[in-house]
């Protein structure tokens, strides 16, 4: 008995030590047995009914079971009666077509009508699209063309018809005025004329009044210009009918002409151009670093040697404009001058662009350049101690101040275009005025003449 005892319980811790070791394989088995039967027995899934499309107006559709086979997403198109589509980046009328479950026999021949295909094909991020259907049928399509135009593609009995419709735009004037107290923008906007117009305002006088040295406190200017609505809905302004600008007590005025030829154009009342043969500054600038003197001590040399012209400083690689219709008469370059551009205008009049860090590309000697045309770009060859553009104006021979000499000016209007203008612009002109200007137009008076206050030139709009 005694050795049947302990052969068994020899046995026993046997099997104990057996099963401790085949323990882990048999967990790591059965593991694996239930990730097997996990994979060929999927979990049954129900069909989620989704929430039907509400449209304003319309009456709350009762719930649909969805179509065998068919995906649940694609049944919301069917369920009203119009879509609003917000065109995706990369989309297209067939895949708008398809994402709604829409009829693309109905697809095919809307772009099969003639004259529209292109008007379809080419869809813009972020616009809008109206579609009308019933289930799934398209009756009509709706897509804005432009802020005036909207095309309309309609089922009929015998097919679909498409046509552009002309949205009425409405065009109101407004009169705006202000006085600037720091800056040509910060008038504008206390006076709620956009910077736009304010731009504009600064280009028709800019042959007139420098917009980076010329301006004081105290000026004040008024424009009458065009805003354009749609529905009573704002889209954007118009053009500028007529504006007046104070100046130091200078008053300047200029109104819009449609000239017969169809140019448009601004003229003074009298029917004088406000475009003259030159512009003041051929570039925009931050500050003018050397005035014209005839007796100026020479920074370099340090030698009393007259400054023929007007240094304009500004960055390196700032565009440089013809001054005004000519040719080029040299390129190149030119001892202290460095690289250096003379344009030959009417009536001997020459203008020199000096110290320029390159020249426009294919700039030739003998080329015919147009007034605001790039010449070239602001550096700092030759004799020069900084970035800046040196520019001259010259009648033949001799040297003048380019920020005085009285500049040529278009021929003014005669003969029957003068009536038809004075006739055009007697309203507009007669919108400008108002107590805001003061007494004294054209006249330097003590109550108009501000303090000589230069403004920041960088917080003016450049020409």
């Amino acid at each position: 008995m005694r050795r049947d005892g302990s052969t068994v319980r020899v046995l026993s811790r046997q099997f104990h030590r057996f099963t401790a070791r085949v323990a882990p394989f048999a967990a790591i088995a059965s593991a694996i047995l239930l990730l097997w039967h996990a994979a060929r027995d999927p979990v049954p899934t129900v069909a989620a009914t989704p929430a039907p499309l509400i449209y304003p107006g319309a009456k709350s559709p009762a719930p649909q079971a969805p179509a065998a086979g068919m995906p649940a997403a694609v049944q919301q198109a069917g369920l009203g009666s119009t879509i609003d589509v917000v065109v995706g980046r990369n989309d297209t009328l067939d895949s708008i077509f398809r994402r709604f479950a829409l009829d693309k026999t109905d697809l095919a021949q809307i772009r099969d009508l003639p004259g529209i295909r292109q008007s379809l094909d080419f869809l813009k991020p972020g616009e809008s699209i109206e579609l009308r259907h019933s289930a799934g049928e398209v009756n009509e399509l709706t897509r804005k063309l432009s802020p005036t135009e909207t095309l309309k593609v309609v089922r009929r009995a015998d097919g679909y018809t498409a046509q552009v419709v002309t949205d009425p735009i409405q065009t109101r004037l407004r009169t705006a005025r202000a006085t600037i107290t720091s800056s040509l923008f910060q008038a504008a906007q206390a006076a709620h004329v956009s910077d736009a117009i304010a731009l504009r305002l600064a280009h028709i006088f800019a042959w007139d009044v420098d917009f980076v040295l010329d301006l004081r406190r105290g000026d004040r200017f008024t424009v009458v210009y065009q805003q354009l609505f749609e529905n009573g809905r704002y889209l954007r302004d118009g053009k500028i009918l007529a504006a007046k600008f104070v100046n130091a007590g200078h008053v300047y005025e200029a109104v819009r002409f449609v000239g017969p030829d169809g140019v448009a154009g601004y003229y003074t009342p009298s029917g004088q151009p406000m475009h003259k043969a030159f512009l003041r500054a051929p570039l925009a600038f931050t500050r003018v670093s050397s005035a014209f003197n005839l007796h100026r001590m020479n920074p370099i040399l340090h030698v009393i040697r007259p400054h023929l012209g007007t240094d304009y400083a500004a960055p390196i690689g700032t565009p440089v404009h013809a001054a005004g219709d000519g040719h080029v008469q040299f390129v190149g370059r030119e001892e202290g001058y460095g690289n250096t551009v003379i344009l030959a205008h009417a009536d001997h009049i020459t203008t020199l662009y000096a110290h320029l860090e390159r020249f426009a590309r294919h700039l030739r000697r003998g080329e015919a350049v147009r007034q605001g045309q790039v010449i070239g770009y602001v550096g700092m060859t030759g004799l020069s101690t900084g970035p800046h553009l040196h520019y001259e104006y010259r009648i033949g021979d001799v040297h003048e101040n380019p920020q005085t000499v009285r500049l040529p000016g278009a021929p003014p209007l005669r003969g029957n275009s003068l009536v038809a203008f004075r006739l055009q612009t007697a309203p507009w002109l007669a919108d400008l005025q108002s107590p805001l200007v003061g007494a004294g137009r054209g006249t330097a008076t003590a109550a108009n003449i501000a303090p000589r206050t230069v403004l920041p030139a960088s917080r003016i709009a450049p020409n």
